[in-house]
This record gives C-alpha cells, structure tokens and sequence, in this order.
C-alpha cells in the first residue's frame, strides 16, 4: 500500500486573527497549518514542531517580526527554515531590512491568494532541491569514504585531498561553484577499491605484477560503480575515478591518456592524491615529510604530474598545510 506523502508545515504568524484567517482560507486546502498571534509563540512553535516554512508578519507588540526573523536564524534547527515577510510595510528600506534579517521573501497586505499560493510553492521547491542536493552529496561521500576505511583507518585520506583539489582548482581558475562541485566528486575518486581483495589491499609489501594488474582496476571497477551520466556531479566523479591514475608522459592507467588527452580535474585530484599519500602513514610505508613530497613530486613533474598544475599546487602549498593540519589524523 502506497503511504500518503505528508503535507508541509507552514506557521503562520500574525497579530490580528483575521489576518490569520486570510491565510487559513488561502493555504488550508494544501497545507498543515500551525498558528501564532505574537513572537514568542512563534517561537516556541518553530522550535517544538517540524516547520517547512514560515509566514510572518512585522508590526507586532513586544516582539517584531524583524526581532522574531532574527531569533529563528540564530538557533540551528529553525535557522534553515525560510522565512517571508507577509506584512502592510510597502516602503523600500522595510523590504530590505526584511531580507537582511533572513527573509527569503516579503509580500504587502493586501495579499492576493495567487501570490501568496504561488510564493509559498516555489520556496518550499527551493527547500526540497537543497534537500535533494545535500542528500546526494552525503551518499557521494559516504560511499568515498567506504572505500577509503578498506585500507586507511580513519578514511581522512578522502577528505584532505578533497579539500586539497578544491584549492587547487580555484589557483588555477575555477569559478567557486565548480571548485565546490570538484570537492564534492574528489571523494569518489578511489570508489573501485570497494572491488579490490583486501589481501592485496592492505598487503604490508610490495605487489607483485598479477597483484598490481588487480590493483590497477579499481579505476575502472570504480567507473562502473559510479554509472554514465550526462551532467552534473557524478559525472565528474566517474571522469575523476576512472583518470586520476593516468599520467602527464602517457606510462599510466588504464588508458594511457597523455598530456591534455587527461581531464584537467584528473590531472588536479592526481596530484591531491598522491601528495596525501606520500605525507600519509600507509601499511607499506612510512609518512613522508613534506619536504621529501615535494621533492619526489618536482622529479616527477612533466612525467607523472602536469608541470604547471604542480607549480601552481607548490604556491599554494601554504593553503595545502592549513588543510593538512585541519584535517589531521585523530
């Protein structure tokens, strides 16, 4: 049996009871509806109920709707929830200082139903796309550090050289939103290892070469975890997990890719990768120095790594240090 999809919880928060029954009489049909005639009833109603939204009015006794906004973005559990403004105040500084305070929206009295109807409609979509990006971004991940746990401990590895690949990007020209989309698609990078034997995994030695050709799959194994997609964020990931191996010279895998045939965001999460895994403790090796890293690294620049990619992540090695420490083993 298919469950009802429960309604939202809009409050309504309004001094005068006919306001109140405006607004009861617009949104009743297709909302749950909790009331409030002053703002420490709101208040408290905000913070005792699952609210999906709140529609407020400004010019009330003893607490503004102003001084109520405030509160309700000051605590962490109502502070995501979006606020509009349903007040009389027509003048431009009022609408401002509504949206200073947090407001997302602000409607003048006299309401029209369509409006009111329609407002409410679009933000809450607004809040329910949010949901449904932050909601991916945890499965995306959780599955990276999954893969992580099979052979670092802490799985502190995908999150260093996420936030490592970030900056990089952004030296090199990334627009904030795709530097953001690139941290959040770096921790799939190694998703493949999930299809790798943990004897080969957490071997404390040397892999021989039928152990390294296993090895090498995870590249692949974890493209095909990730699936095809046309856009967006996975996407990128497949493209990261599948080229973050492959090398400046041409001798990587599994394609053997050379120069710009690599993805630049392969090319950025290959050098984050193997920075942190040279500073990190692995079964098979101690933790480098920072130092020896980045020598290992210049000798390996135009072979294994994008000569100005490199130069630019050297730079901002300062940055790169802050992250390491932020981000350090427990």
């Amino acid at each position: 049996m298919k469950l009802p999809e429960q309604e939202p919880t809009l409050l309504l928060v309004d001094d005068e009871a006919t306001n109140l029954q405006v607004l009861r009489q617009i949104l009743q049909d297709d909302y749950r509806l909790l009331y409030a005639k002053d703002g420490e009833k709101a208040l408290e109603l905000a913070q005792n109920h699952s609210v999906d939204l709140i529609l407020l009015d400004i010019m009330m006794p003893a607490m503004t709707g102003y001084d109520v906004c405030r509160k309700l973005k000051a605590l962490p559990h109502t502070a995501p929830v979006p606020v509009i403004f349903v007040t009389a105040l027509a003048d431009v500084k009022d609408e401002a200082e509504g949206f200073d305070v947090g407001a997302v929206d602000y409607i003048t009295k006299p309401v029209s139903p369509p409006i009111v109807r329609a407002r409410v409609r679009t933000h809450l979509s607004l809040v329910d796309a949010a949901e449904l990006r932050r909601s991916r971004l945890q499965v995306i991940q959780t599955l990276g550090q999954a893969a992580e746990y099979k052979d670092n401990e802490t799985g502190m590895h995908v999150i260093r050289m996420s936030y490592y690949a970030r900056q990089l990007a952004l030296a090199a020209g990334y627009s904030e939103g795709q530097a953001e989309d690139l941290l959040n698609a770096a921790p799939m990078h190694d998703v493949g290892k999930i299809g790798i034997p943990d004897a080969i995994l957490q071997k404390p030695g040397k892999l021989d070469e039928a152990e390294w050709n296993v090895m090498r799959s995870h590249a692949e194994i974890g493209a095909a975890i990730i699936g095809e997609h046309a856009s967006g964020l996975l996407k990128m990931a497949r493209m990261i997990a599948l080229t973050h191996h492959e090398k400046w010279d041409g001798s990587g895998y599994p394609k053997g890719l050379k120069g710009e045939e690599i993805p630049h965001e392969g090319r950025i999460v290959a050098i984050a990768d193997v920075f942190d895994a040279l500073t990190s403790v692995r079964p098979y090796k101690r933790a480098w120095t920072v130092e020896e890293a980045i020598e290992a690294m210049r000798r390996d620049s135009g072979k294994h790594f994008d000569p100005q990619l490199l130069e630019l992540f050297i730079a901002n090695l300062p940055a790169m240090l802050e992250i390491k420490e932020q981000w350090r083993e427990p």
